[in-house]
């Protein structure tokens, strides 16, 4: 996975101590096709589907799924190594990310993202990414 090298290299790029690094996701409304040169800072990702919840382009935020789409695929996400103390995670869900839809195993890491609604809503829901989808 390319998140920790991410992470090395904006540490070492702006003189950052990496155990005081996090990640930041922000969930564009571009497709990956709008995408015409790489990331100023960081990366584009694409590919990242939800399952338990939905994600609101409109609103920018987390929202809840819609009948029968069971897994709905997010735009372009950017994600961003910053030191600690410049996130913000209010109004956040760590959503954890897995390889697959078996997850426990298969986890990755945990993305923030922005949602209205209290985060323990998302945890009940059991709301995750899910990198790569066998229906």
């Amino acid at each position: 996975c390319a998140l920790p090298i991410l992470m090395q290299q904006t540490s070492i790029a702006y003189n950052y101590d990496l155990d005081q690094m996090g990640l930041l996701a922000d969930v564009t409304k571009r497709a990956p096709d709008q995408i015409d040169v790489p990331a100023r800072d960081g990366a584009f990702v694409y590919g990242f589907v939800m399952e338990g919840a939905r994600w609101d382009t409109h609103g920018n935020c987390i929202d809840e799924s819609r009948s029968k789409e069971l897994y709905p695929k997010l735009p372009v996400v950017t994600i961003r190594a910053l030191p600690l103390s410049k996130l913000d995670r209010r109004d956040q869900y760590e959503c954890p990310v897995y390889k697959t839809q078996t997850r426990g195993p298969t986890y990755v890491t945990g993305l923030f993202l922005r949602t209205k609604a209290p985060a323990r809503k998302w945890v009940i829901a059991g709301v995750g990414l899910i990198l790569d989808v066998s229906e």
